[in-house]
């Protein structure tokens, strides 16, 4: 039998604000100590009245809008309840009946063309406090660290519309571009600042009706996301095939085994008591502010992939690469900006910042926008490298030693001595006293063996330290040679 996967995804991204959702605490809790970023709104202390935090409403329309939602007119909070020892007061304030955003559709590329994700809807919560699991010589138990809680979230819930963990990936790359690109959240997964549930069932080819839903968690990286759904993917169908039945679960992914683990049973629907927020009332988003945040909309990545395609003349792939991060397209566009030439320039700027560079930075393990180096200096680089006066090898070595130091390209290389010689009178005094040194060699050629040109480069090479134009040196040694009744 054959099946079709079904995948739907629920992503969760912190916002970028100063204040968390209901209360005037900073939003910013990564590396402070436990439970000091607090206040009795956050802890959930009896009488505290909430406040919401407008600019989150903001950021969740102008997501809405870069996905093509339908924004509503009037929104609201309801109370979400459910027990939980990183929900101090026993309910979670997010939205059920009347979400901000809904209806939209996020575009990803996949092997078979281009496919359309439904987003269902995009609402806003609040995130929970952090339960930090440890295990000691007196047992197992479990901190509560109640800094991030209140911080804003907002959730993105998609249509079941991907069928492979392929399309699931490209959708999770898709989305933090996005919301990059649009500055309403970091969307760094490995910080926490980004986070996905997957519902994944099969049904056999072609039937319309869905299987049994499983949900996967625990999931900390796109890698971790494929490799989950890839695994439960083949295990839904093992089961199916060996005539068992799949059943209605929740299950967590086990990194280090890479298998998924039942973690409790999901036969039912939970009951989570939604009911309306007394604490906050119904809120209007006026057309005329939702068309000011629209007006307010940079570029999206789709669209600047295309116009990096038409304007520089790039490939769809490199296109694709250069535009996954905002901060990366930026430095391209400022790096071409000096050239004349700019589809010219754009091909080879393009192939130093996605081989060379990105290997710098990823080894730094910082980002584009931490990089020294002037973006205009990376054109230079590549014009010394299309000139001739540096080849391929001192090139790399030059961009490391901007890298670390911030220098021009001139700058390094001459720091480095890699300047390549291509003044043809330069090289070719080298040439003379190598063709004087070597007889044989010249013997050699001039016996019809072309070969010895290259060992005759070398000693160019060798002579000039490595600074000589080789292809200028092959090409001189050739015509001096051919001149005396050569081959």
């Amino acid at each position: 039998m054959e099946f079709e996967t079904v995948i739907g995804l629920e992503v969760h991204a912190q916002l970028s604000t100063s204040s968390k959702m209901f209360c005037g605490c900073s939003a910013s809790y990564q590396d402070m100590e436990p439970n000091t970023v607090v206040c009795p709104v956050c802890m959930g202390m009896p009488g505290v009245l909430p406040v919401p935090n407008m600019r989150a409403v903001e950021h969740v329309i102008r997501t809405g809008l870069a996905l093509g939602c339908t924004i509503a007119g009037r929104s609201s909070f309801d109370r979400k309840n459910y027990p939980y020892p990183d929900l101090m007061k026993g309910y979670q304030i997010s939205q059920h009946r009347l979400p901000i955003a809904s209806t939209g559709m996020l575009a990803v590329e996949t092997s078979n063309g281009r496919r359309e994700v439904g987003i269902n809807r995009v609402h806003l919560e609040e995130d929970v406090a952090k339960l930090l699991h440890r295990t000691d010589g007196s047992g197992s138990y479990s901190l509560l660290d109640i800094n991030r809680s209140g911080v804003p979230l907002m959730e993105i819930v998609s249509e079941p519309d991907m069928r492979s963990p392929d399309e699931a990936r490209e959708y999770l790359t898709g989305l933090r571009s996005m919301l990059r690109y649009i500055g309403v959240s970091t969307a760094n997964m490995e910080e926490g600042s980004f986070r996905c549930d997957a519902n994944i069932s099969l049904r056999p080819q072609g039937a319309a009706e869905l299987g049994p839903k499983v949900e996967v968690k625990n999931m900390n990286s796109f890698r971790s996301v494929h490799r989950a759904l890839t695994f439960e993917m083949k295990r839904q169908a093992e089961v199916i095939r060996s005539g068992g039945r799949i059943a209605q679960e929740t299950r967590g992914w086990a990194e280090e085994r890479g298998v998924t683990f039942s973690q409790r049973s999901k036969e039912d629907a939970h009951d989570y008591r939604y009911f309306p927020e007394p604490d906050i009332p119904p809120f209007d988003m006026a057309p005329e502010w939702v068309a000011e945040i629209g007006r307010s909309m940079p570029e999206l990545p789709a669209a600047r992939m295309s116009r990096f395609e038409t304007d520089y003349g790039l490939s769809s792939y490199e296109s694709r690469l250069l535009t996954a991060s905002p901060e990366m397209a930026d430095y391209f566009e400022r790096a071409v900006q000096p050239a004349a030439g700019k589809v010219a320039a754009a091909k080879s700027v393009s192939n130093w910042l996605l081989g060379e560079f990105s290997s710098l930075v990823a080894a730094a393990g910082i980002g584009v926008a931490e990089v020294t180096i002037p973006p205009a200096e990376i054109l230079a680089l590549a014009e010394m490298a299309g000139e001739g006066r540096l080849n391929s090898t001192m090139a790399k070595e030059v961009l490391g030693e901007m890298f670390r130091s911030g220098q021009s390209a001139s700058g390094a290389a001459e720091k480095l001595g890699m300047v390549q010689i291509s003044d043809a009178g330069l090289v070719q005094t080298a040439v003379d006293e190598a063709l004087s040194a070597n007889p044989a060699a010249v013997a050699d050629y001039l016996g019809g063996k072309e070969t010895a040109i290259r060992f005759l480069v070398g000693q160019v090479m060798k002579a000039t330290r490595g600074k000589a134009n080789p292809s200028l040196a092959a090409d001189l040694i050739k015509d001096t040679l051919d001149s005396r009744g050569g081959p």
